[in-house]
């Protein structure tokens, strides 16, 4: 299976333990704020296979604890529980970032006992989804399974919206917050700028505003907290 970067070392990625982070190609959205576009476009090129992988990870024994895996949608690559059984079985741990688009693969993979933790994209209110997805369609009903999935499996996950000035207002967080509500965990992302982000004019909402949505969904999610907010 073809990876297309590594971070070799985080404590942010991977919430109480020390991973890397590897990042899959591919992805069935194109967000317009995506920070890792070039793994969506083809631009980015494969660095390394898992039998690499799998050398890398036998020589940080004792260094590090897990594996966070993400794209693009780790998803839709067919190779993917193969992977994870290949580190799991080299003893790291495991976290799996997805977009929530694939809830079969998901439900398999998170009975499967390999998976450790689950990071899913809210991307926003139902009717905003194709909107902020950068699609025509979006099945809701896909994304409604894959929260239901998270919500009712004995594994650590959390959702999380990462949140941006042209697409997200109040009203979207009431609506979100219905699709969560009782979660154990929501986090809410403040949208940083970079190069690699393919549309431009897009603006981080303010530290008020930030709080403020933050408010809103602790309605629904009591430990709903903010990441990138100061």
């Amino acid at each position: 299976m073809k990876l297309h970067g590594i971070q070799k070392m985080t404590l942010l990625d991977f919430p109480g333990c020390v991973s890397c982070t590897i990042f899959l190609g591919g992805c069935d959205f194109r967000c317009p704020f995506c920070h890792n576009f070039e793994l969506i476009d083809g631009t980015m090129k494969p660095t390394m296979d898992d039998d690499e992988l799998i050398s890398f990870l036998k020589s940080r024994k004792g260094l590090l604890e897990g594996v966070a895996i993400t794209g693009g949608e780790p998803m839709i690559n067919n190779e993917l529980p193969m992977l994870i059984q290949r580190i799991h079985d080299t003893g790291y741990r495991v976290k799996l970032d997805t977009n929530g688009y694939h809830p079969d693969r998901l439900e398999k993979i998170v009975n499967s006992g390999l998976v450790e933790y689950v990071a899913m994209d809210i991307k926003n209110s139902p009717e905003k989804y194709p909107l902020t997805c950068g699609v025509d369609s979006v099945n809701m009903k896909k994304i409604y399974k894959s929260i239901s999935v998270l919500m009712n499996s004995n594994i650590e996950y959390e959702f999380r919206t990462t949140i941006v000035n042209e697409l997200h207002e109040e009203d979207d967080f009431v609506k979100i917050g219905e699709m969560i509500r009782g979660a154990k965990r929501y986090f809410l992302q403040r949208f940083t700028d970079r190069d690699s982000v393919p549309y431009g004019n897009l603006t981080a909402p303010s530290f008020d505003k930030m709080h403020k949505f933050a408010e809103i969904s602790r309605g629904f999610v009591p430990n709903t907290q903010l990441r990138g907010v100061e």
